[in-house]
């Protein structure tokens, strides 16, 4: 490779990088204003809110920070395998990575269906019973948790494509800013579950 290219591609690298942490400031925005917007209600309705936050199954919130965390793990070392030319290593990291990214949706399914079937979701008759402080913070914590849940998905469909990639050498040894920048995204979305896990299942 001569040094036009070296230089090209060092430019492409960086570009890439700097559009990615754009991206992931802009989500950090997103996420910054919901937590305010949370903040507020809580001073307001702090009773209220440690009452509601009772009710969640802490058991299952718990088991989801882990699993996210071991997530970023995997993420990680399959970064570092593709730095080391290691492929078929670095597909079984992100296969991991999805696997876990899944068994933390199927949980999130479960702990909604179970608030549903007891009739605490949004307007439902049951809520709108409870003090106005209860039915704000069920209804943050469907918000936020169902935002999350999306950038979850979008996460797996983002890793499965990675993997594809990987699989057809189009990320590489040489060439693994996709995959880096995918950690990044990963990582971030970990970071925002590590808020919102203390937040709505901890404050009891």
């Amino acid at each position: 490779m001569n040094k036009e290219n070296l230089i090209e591609e060092k430019h492409d690298y960086q570009g890439a990088k700097m559009g990615m942490w754009m991206f992931l400031f802009t989500e950090l925005l997103l996420f910054t204003g919901l937590f305010l917007l949370y903040s507020t209600f809580r001073s307001k309705f702090s009773q209220e809110f440690h009452t509601a936050s009772a009710e969640l199954n802490r058991t299952i919130g718990t088991v989801n920070t882990v699993i996210l965390l071991t997530s970023s793990l995997t993420m990680a070392l399959s970064i570092n395998a593709i730095k080391e030319g290691k492929k078929y290593l670095s597909i079984m990291f992100q296969r991991l990575t999805i696997f876990l990214a899944l068994f933390f949706l199927i949980n999130k399914y479960f702990e909604w269906s179970a608030k549903i079937h007891h009739g605490i979701y949004p307007n439902s008759p049951e809520l709108l019973q409870r003090g106005k402080g209860e039915t704000i913070f069920f209804g943050l914590y469907y918000l936020l948790t169902g935002i999350h849940g999306l950038h979850v998905i979008a996460g797996i469909v983002l890793i499965t494509i990675m993997m594809a990639l990987t699989k057809k050498d189009r990320i590489n040894k040489e060439t693994f800013i996709k995959l880096e920048n995918t950690g990044l995204y990963w990582h971030l979305v970990d970071i925002i579950w590590v808020y919102l896990f203390p937040v709505f299942y901890l404050i009891s």
